[in-house]
């Protein structure tokens, strides 16, 4: 299994070693004490979420109060992705900038985001089929969202597919409007948070 940070603090995208035959493949989809020799803590996960979307569908971009935050392990299940880590932390380095990786069942690809990045992904077939393990169950109090075609953040989705959100997506607020409404998490907050898990 490979594990390669993204330019974004906090992000990865894991590759995993695959194992075929003529049964079939077999691979490991999750490593938590691996991603732990990157991360300086093993991942909690405590809920699973599993999301079945038609081409097109746009999920996000979420994120959650830290503290508590909630990291992602996300990964292809059937069909394809594109896969958003956004860097909302306000006084982050990277603060407005994202990376998208190609999750799908080729490569089978997975991408982990710590607590306080923004998340989203589009589906590029019909069917397409997300797992995601979280480190925390979902808290509709302390959930957000950034509008995903906010053009400020430019999100690089593809030209052959129009966009299906969600009316809850649909009426997220622009990174800036975000921002000056204080709904973002702080670089240095992430940071403590990180402190804590690691101990240090």
């Amino acid at each position: 299994m490979q594990i390669e940070p993204l330019a974004i603090e906090g992000a990865y995208v894991v590759t995993p070693r695959q194992f075929p035959d003529d049964r079939g493949v077999f691979l490991e989809g999750y490593r938590g004490d691996l991603l732990a020799e990157h991360l300086g803590h093993e991942p909690r996960v405590l809920q699973t979420n599993i999301s079945v979307s038609s081409r097109g569908t746009v999920r996000g971009i979420h994120f959650a109060d830290v503290p508590p935050g909630q990291a992602k392990y996300v990964t292809a299940l059937h069909g394809s992705f594109l896969d958003f880590v956004v860097d909302i932390r306000v006084g982050s380095p990277t603060y407005g900038r994202w990376e998208s990786v190609l999750l799908d069942t080729d490569d089978r690809r997975a991408v982990y985001l710590s607590e306080g990045l923004g998340h989203a992904l589009i589906a590029l077939e019909d069917d397409s089929t997300a797992c995601y393990l979280c480190s925390a169950a979902y808290n509709p109090s302390g959930e957000h969202g950034i509008h995903p075609l906010d053009p400020a953040l430019g999100l690089k989705l593809p030209a052959d597919i129009t966009p299906l959100l969600s009316p809850k997506d649909e009426a997220a607020p622009t990174l800036a409007e975000a921002q000056e409404a204080g709904l973002l998490p702080s670089y240095d907050a992430c940071l403590t948070h990180l402190r804590s898990l690691t101990g240090r």
